[in-house]
């Protein structure tokens, strides 16, 4: 039995100072400040993408929160907040790309699944969003990755056709996000826009 002191370490320690317990984790050991921080850090596409700065998560998140509230009928403010928070777990456990998740499966998916449950809980959200707004999500998620494959990571139009769809919108309108930002940067933007909708929701 593994007890006490040999027990391994299932918490990391945040710049807020808060430890966040990767197994069972709380909402109340959940920070904004450390999300946006974090976000703002880790690289998309393991960095394979150009320009002189990586292009984060938490840039990504901001790309995924524009796309969802400009294809869903009159977006409450609440499910802007849930799609700017949708990669929130990965401030804790990285970027993994899709193929690298397929062959870890499961454990991976239910440390997530429990991480994203304590971040929306914390920020007033369902710990389980409605299976419509998942998939609205998932829809500008996807999207959103066809824009930086082809603009960033250095796919042709036809792989990323491939392996994400069709874009239905005019895509011009989300060039703005796609320019690769300083971490600082991309902390603030990412700070800001929660702001705004995270006091939209709470009032």
């Amino acid at each position: 039995m593994v007890t006490g002191a040999d027990r391994p370490r299932a918490w990391q320690r945040m710049l807020s100072g808060r430890r966040l317990d990767l197994i069972d984790p709380s909402p109340l050991d959940v920070e904004i400040a450390d999300i946006a921080h974090g976000l703002a850090r880790v690289a998309r596409w393991n960095g394979q993408t150009r320009g002189p700065e990586i292009f984060s998560v938490a840039q990504h998140s901001l790309l995924v929160e524009a796309i969802f509230a400009a294809e869903a009928p009159a977006p409450a403010r609440d499910e802007r907040l849930a799609a700017l928070l949708h990669d929130a777990p990965e401030y804790v456990i990285g970027d993994m790309i899709s193929p690298f998740k397929a062959a870890i499966g499961g454990d991976y998916k239910a440390v997530e699944k429990r991480l994203m449950a304590a971040i929306f809980l914390r920020f007033g959200l369902p710990a389980e969003p409605a299976a419509g707004l998942v998939k609205a999500i998932k829809a500008a998620d996807r999207v959103a990755a066809y824009l930086e494959a082809t603009a960033l990571a250095g796919f042709t139009v036809a792989e990323a056709r491939k392996f994400f769809g069709a874009p239905k919108l005019a895509l011009k309108g989300f060039a703005g996000y796609l320019k690769p930002l300083r971490p600082a940067e991309a902390q603030a933007a990412f700070l800001a826009r929660f702001a705004e909708l995270d006091g939209l929701v709470r009032t």
